[in-house]
């Protein structure tokens, strides 16, 4: 039999079974505001919406503006209203704290498996935001942000296909010369009494026998199908950047748009103007690097035809890719061709030397500050600390993306961090 209220009707609370187990009301929690609000309050002014906090306070503003794509100030409402957080009670403390834990583990085990992605990953985004000014300046002309992500990516593709083309042949004419030569090699040493002398004394043709083994030359057919999966996995990879990038540029701002709204409201309009100062320093040191680089080749390229260097083309290739490493690229790319034109002919090698002593100079001093002077500003000993820890780590790629990192950490401290500590 139900229980009657004061007015004889049964209660609500009769009807509902799980009335029982629901939180009661917190008399000490603030009161609901609406017409509902006005017991208690006689005079009516909560009810009609005025706020009886502290008059000096700034009341809150009635209209808000329409969220972007990516912001969501407060649930919708379709998938039902959120309830009261659960009690912490130890157990559930303890089980959070597991549980972090196993995540946590999960998540590094990943990271370490997906670690070669995840490079991949990092060099699209860098080529992406280094690509980004050129979809910007092409939308600026006129043309659809679909056509001028095509266009910058064509071009990228054909870079990449001139790069291969200068690099192939060479070697591939290289060592047909050698296989042709190498009978004639063998001949030439067997004729030499000094490595007669040396065979005959430490027995060198029973060691070469004993060493033509079936393992020995498993294990040297292993090394070839190694090399043939090595040059089809950089194949793989290579497109897979290009791939990745093509699809950053095409959604670069709806990325970094959705990168801002994971970053609370309140900091979000700080955040995106030093987030907005780091992908235009990033993309202006990618710019002036290429440039500087493609500058450097060029400039190869023309001194091999006028001395008469062998594979003029494919040198050029090797000091424009060299010279995009910081601090050490534009000497490794001279030493290269330096050593090739000794090859060749030692005044070439004198000259190709001279050549490289007094570019590195014009580049340094003329080249470089012109171009980089509004992109970055790193010290020279942190460049080439970064350099090599990017080496360490992540290889050759990690050297080309160590200048724009710590300019992005530079920023970061200097606006950030060191603000901060000096306001404790």
């Amino acid at each position: 039999m139900s229980q009657q209220g004061p007015s004889g009707s049964a209660r609500p609370e009769d009807d509902d079974p799980l009335a029982a187990l629901r939180p009661e009301d917190d008399p000490a929690g603030p009161r609901p505001s609406g017409p509902a609000s006005g017991v208690g309050d006689p005079t009516g002014f909560e009810a009609a919406g005025a706020s009886t906090t502290d008059p000096g306070r700034t009341p809150a503003r009635a209209e808000r503006t329409e969220p972007t794509e990516f912001e969501v100030s407060e649930p919708s409402g379709r998938f039902g209203i959120p309830g009261r957080p659960l009690r912490r009670s130890s157990f559930l403390v303890g089980f959070t704290g597991a549980l972090g834990v196993f995540l946590a583990y999960a998540v590094f085990l990943g990271l370490r498996n997906a670690a070669g992605i995840l490079v991949l990953v990092v060099i699209a985004l860098f080529l992406a935001v280094g690509l980004h000014p050129a979809v910007v300046r092409l939308r600026g002309w006129g043309l659809p942000h679909g056509l001028a992500v095509a266009v910058v990516a064509l071009t990228v593709l054909l870079l990449i296909v001139a790069g291969v083309l200068a690099l192939v042949p060479p070697v591939v004419t290289q060592s047909g010369q050698f296989v042709e030569q190498l009978p004639n090699y063998v001949e030439a040493l067997r004729r030499n009494p000094t490595v007669n002398d040396l065979v005959e004394r430490y027995d060198v043709i029973e060691r070469v026998r004993s060493a033509v083994t079936a393992e020995n030359l498993s294990r040297a057919l292993g090394g070839v199908l190694g090399g043939a999966q090595l040059i089809f996995g950089t194949i793989l990879r290579t497109l897979t950047v290009l791939v990745l990038t093509i699809y950053f540029l095409a959604y670069f701002d709806k990325l970094r748009a959705l990168g801002y709204a994971l970053v609370p409201r309140s900091r979000r309009e700080r955040v995106q103007l030093i987030g907005d100062e780091i992908l235009t320093k990033v993309g202006a040191y990618m710019v002036g690097a290429l440039t500087i680089a493609v500058l450097a080749g060029a400039s190869t390229f023309v001194f091999a035809l006028v001395v008469g260097l062998p594979y003029p083309f494919a040198l050029a290739v090797v000091v424009a890719v060299t010279d995009l490493i910081p601090q050490i690229g534009a000497t490794l790319g001279a030493v290269i061709v330096t050593l090739v034109g000794f090859a060749t002919d030692p005044p070439l090698g004198i000259a190709s030397l001279i050549f490289f002593l007094v570019y590195q100079q014009v580049e340094n001093y003329l080249i470089y500050p012109k171009i980089m002077r509004r992109s970055v500003e790193v010290n020279e000993v942190a460049a080439l600390l970064a350099a090599l820890l990017g080496v360490s780590l992540i290889g050759v790629v990690g050297a080309l993306i160590a200048i724009p990192t710590v300019a992005a950490l530079q920023l970061i401290l200097r606006e950030v961090v060191l603000p901060r500590q000096e306001s404790r």
